[in-house]
């Protein structure tokens, strides 16, 4: 008698492996890959968004001149000022609200029963809620970091590493101060986690139903290119608050008063840096499902 399998077998092996869900801490581990691939974009973003420093010209300027201004003045690897803080910000941020919306949806979905899309978004908006605060942090030192080149060298705070920033922000600011702007980061994550795991699982569900699509490569790019396209525009404005309240110095009183500052620009002010968002945020979500993808099925849990 063969025990070799038969083709009903090995489909069946597929399907397992397509059903697999991911263990809580993938989505930390994709994110920092993502970031390491769109961290360039994601900096370029940040400076766009905060004022010229001091002495600087107030001339507006596109991604390409920022990003030439940058390699001229400091060289390429000014491109990945604040990498570290990136992955800090992933492996906290990320890994939170992933796990958070695998465990609950795994638990949800055990007996078979399909997640409805308003239970997905709520579950996603408090995952991200949760994720943004605990990831505040690391987004304040990144963001300083990236924004350290574009400063006067007088000015600079020259972190060695996120471990190292996030260490001289609690002892030189106190710990307050490290989560500075926790309220518009957790706001926008939990957006953001609305616009990404939510609609990724929502848009990729729809597609799988049409009958045209395999649980493949081409599905988890469609799925998550549109997904990425709606969290950034559900999170730009709020990105923006984010970026100025976390680098501002002295700090804003409040949102509102952060607001009314952006406000003086116009409304499309609140989409300063946009097209670099969406450039950053599209391929990041992308990269980041297709990681968690392939980790959920060549390392993920057996099907619930």
């Amino acid at each position: 008698m063969s025990i070799m399998p038969t083709a009903m077998d090995k489909k069946q092996l597929v399907v397992d492996k397509s059903q697999r869900v991911g263990r809580w801490y993938f989505g930390g581990i994709a994110g920092s890959m993502a970031a390491c691939c769109t961290h360039p974009v994601d900096l370029i973003k940040v400076h766009l968004q905060t004022p010229p420093g001091q002495g600087q010209s107030k001339v507006k300027v596109n991604p390409v001149r920022m990003a030439v201004k940058v390699v001229k003045n400091d060289g390429v690897l000014a491109l990945y000022s604040g990498l570290s803080a990136s992955i800090l910000r992933q492996l906290t941020y990320s890994m939170s609200r992933f796990a958070i919306y695998e465990t609950a949806r795994k638990s949800l979905t055990q007996d078979g029963r399909q997640m409805p899309f308003h239970e997905k978004v709520g579950v996603a908006a408090v995952a991200g809620a949760v994720g943004g605060f605990v990831g505040t942090p690391g987004d304040m030192v990144n963001v300083r970091m990236q924004n350290d080149v574009k400063l006067p060298k007088a000015e600079r705070r020259n972190y060695k590493h996120g471990l190292d920033g996030l260490y001289r922000v609690i002892r030189d600011e106190g710990p307050t101060k490290a989560f500075g702007g926790a309220t518009m980061a957790t706001v926008r994550a939990s957006v953001m986690t609305v616009g990404q795991l939510a609609f990724y699982d929502q848009v990729k569900g729809m597609l799988l139903a049409t009958g045209q699509f395999q649980d493949n490569i081409y599905l988890h790019v469609t799925a998550s290119a549109m997904a990425g396209c709606t969290a950034t525009v559900m999170t730009q404005p709020l990105d923006v608050l984010k970026t100025r309240m976390m680098n501002a110095s002295p700090a804003y009183g409040s949102v509102g008063a952060c607001a009314k500052d952006v406000a003086q620009g116009g409304p499309l002010a609140f989409y300063k840096g946009f097209v670099p968002a969406l450039v950053r945020v599209a391929p990041h979500t992308v990269l980041t499902f297709l990681f968690l993808e392939q980790l959920r099925q060549n390392f993920g849990d057996d099907p619930p």
